[in-house]
């Protein structure tokens, strides 16, 4: 079982490096049998089409712990910060990112919208403010890292720190 386990997550794990490197229609069974040696007919028995295999790689996303509930203000904003930007650094990554903002791939588009609900849901909890505030406030920090991401070509190592001051959390 451990193997079929392991198989499991090769699979997975190989749709969602070439989802961040690629974009989601460079996700392709083929790809994932190029990438990681496992049979197509193996890929197949698991997930029986794309859509379900990038859905199963993207609800993989998902599985994120909470800001600690006795986290003060400062550390909730700074573990939204660091959730919002995982999502796009080390979730769908930049190819992922674009296909979703030219809306590219609308199976793609669609399963992660519906992921990144829960996303955000933590995100709006941990900053303890009106929903429509906070909402507007995870908007902030994406906006900015993306922004920074497209003006440099990377995001400076202080762009948190950056961000959360420019925020209200002071510096430790």
């Amino acid at each position: 079982m451990a193997a079929q386990d392991d198989v499991g997550a090769r699979i997975l794990d190989a749709a969602l490096d070439i989802l961040r490197a690629r974009g989601p229609k460079a996700v392709t069974m083929q790809a994932i049998v190029e990438a990681t040696g496992i049979a197509k007919t193996t890929i197949y028995r698991r997930h029986p089409n794309r859509r379900a295999l990038l859905t199963a790689a993207l609800e993989t996303l998902g599985e994120r712990p909470s800001a600690p509930p006795s986290a003060s203000r400062r550390e909730r904003l700074r573990w939204a910060i660091a959730q919002s930007v995982d999502v796009i650094s080390h979730g769908i990554g930049a190819g992922g990112f674009a296909a979703l903002l030219t809306d590219d791939d609308p199976d793609f588009s669609g399963a992660f919208r519906s992921i990144l609900v829960t996303y955000r849901r933590q995100a709006i909890d941990a900053l303890d403010m009106d929903d429509t505030e906070a909402e507007t406030v995870i908007d902030m920090i994406v906006g900015s890292y993306v922004a920074e991401l497209a003006r440099t070509g990377s995001v400076s190592t202080d762009w948190a720190a950056r961000v959360a001051k420019m925020l209200g959390a002071k510096p430790n």
